[in-house]
C-alpha cells in the first residue's frame, strides 16, 4: 500500500479542492512524518496561474502496489463479462459523464467499464500522467456503488493491439461470441473499430444482429460553457463534461470546477521512501518530489483547507504547496 505527502504556497485566495491521503491503515492523528499517499479535495488556492496542463514524466512509481488489470493471459482481462452489461470508453477521468454510462449500465445488468489498455504505445502518443492513479480507481469505483444499485462497476480492459485492426463488425463480434456480453452502453460521441469507422448508430445496429442490447446515452453537458478547448479542430468537443476539461481545469488551478466534472474531491497520490534523501519529513510537514506524484496535480499555487486523508478515511487539515520542483505538506 502507498503512504502520503504533499505541500503548499500562498497569493490571492481562490475556492477550489485538495485531499491528501497515506495509505497506512492506522490513523496518525496530526503527525504526518510518515510515508504515505494523497489526495486534492475542498481547499483555497492562492495564486491564479493560467496555462499548459502541466505534464510531468516517469512519475508512475514502480512501488504501486496495485493490480494493473492488465490481461493475465491472451487478449482479455482475466476477469469475466458474460452476461454482463459494459459501458465503453477511455475513462482516464471517471468524471461524472463516466459515471453516468455506468448508472445506465447498471440499470440493464451487472455493470463493467470497459477500455483499452496500451492506446499511446501503439498509436504514438505523447505519454500523460493519469488524472487518476491506479491505486486509486477502486475507491472512486466503489464511490459510485450508490448509483449503480449498491453493485461496484468492475474494470475490464483490452488490450488495444489485440483490436486495433478489428472491423466495428468484427468487434462487436467479439463481444457477442467471445465475451458474451448481454449489452454495451455508450456515449453518442463513440467511435470504434479500424480507423474510428464505426459510430454509436452503427453500434446499434451490429449489436441488433448480434443478439447484444445497445444503449446510447446523451453527453453529460458541462454547465460551464466558457471553457475553450484548445484544439478547435476535435470535433467530439460540443461543451460535454470531458477528460480534456478535467486537465485544463487542473492546468488552471480552478478546483472548485474539477470537483464539479469529477463530482468528487481530486485526490492526488504520492509514493515516497521516508528514507530517500530528496524527501523531508517532521512532525507536522512533509516536502517531496514531484517524481513522486502518480497522477495529475493542479497548477503551481497554495492552496488552504486541504486535508491529509488517513486509512480510516479522518480528514486532517493542512496546506499543500505544488511547486516546480517539489510538493509540501504543512498541518
Amino acid at each position: 500500500m502507498l503512504t502520503s505527502g504533499s505541500c503548499s504556497i500562498s497569493h490571492h485566495h481562490r475556492l477550489s479542492s485538495l485531499v491528501l491521503k497515506p495509505a497506512s491503515s492506522t490513523p496518525h492523528h496530526h503527525h504526518m512524518a510518515r510515508p504515505g499517499s494523497c489526495s486534492l479535495g475542498s481547499c483555497v488556492r492562492a495564486q491564479s496561474s493560467r496555462g499548459e496542463v502541466p505534464m510531468i514524466s516517469r512519475c508512475v512509481s514502480e512501488r504501486e502496489d496495485t493490480q494493473d488489470h492488465r490481461p493475465l493471459e491472451g487478449s482479455f482481462s482475466s476477469i469475466s463479462v458474460a452476461g454482463g452489461v459494459v459501458a465503453l470508453g477511455k475513462f482516464d477521468a471517471l468524471h461524472v459523464g463516466h459515471r453516468e454510462l455506468v448508472t445506465q449500465a447498471s440499470r440493464v445488468g451487472t455493470p463493467f467499464l470497459m477500455s483499452f489498455v496500451g492506446m499511446a504505445e501503439v498509436l504514438g502518443w505523447e505519454p500523460r500522467i493519469p488524472i487518476v492513479a491506479k491505486c486509486d480507481r477502486q475507491r472512486v469505483l466503489s464511490s459510485w456503488a450508490p448509483y449503480c444499485g449498491n453493485v461496484i462497476p468492475l474494470e475490464f480492459k483490452i488490450e488495444f493491439s489485440s483490436v486495433r485492426s478489428l472491423s466495428p463488425q468484427q468487434f462487436v463480434e467479439k463481444l457477442a461470441q467471445e465475451l458474451h456480453v448481454r449489452g454495451v452502453v455508450t456515449g453518442e460521441n463513440y467511435r470504434f473499430g479500424f480507423r474510428a469507422a464505426g459510430d454509436s448508430s452503427l453500434l446499434v445496429r451490429l449489436c441488433e444482429g448480434y443478439g447484444i442490447s445497445a444503449h446510447i446515452i446523451p453527453s453529460v453537458m458541462d454547465k460551464n460553457q466558457n471553457f475553450i478547448h484548445s484544439d478547435a479542430s476535435n470535433s467530439k468537443e460540443r461543451g460535454q463534461v470531458s477528460s480534456t476539461r478535467v486537465r485544463h481545469a487542473l492546468a488552471a488551478g480552478d478546483m472548485n470546477y474539477v470537483t464539479e466534472l469529477l463530482g468528487r474531491r481530486h485526490r492526488l497520490i504520492l509514493s515516497w521512501s521516508k528514507e530517500s534523501e530528496s524527501c523531508r519529513v517532521s512532525k507536522h510537514s512533509i516536502s517531496v518530489p514531484r517524481s513522486c506524484l502518480l497522477n495529475l496535480a493542479p497548477a503551481d499555487g497554495l492552496y488552504r483547507n486541504c486535508f491529509v486523508v488517513t486509512g480510516h478515511e479522518e480528514l486532517i487539515p493542512c496546506e499543500v504547496e505544488i511547486g516546480l520542483l517539489c510538493l509540501c505538506v504543512r498541518g
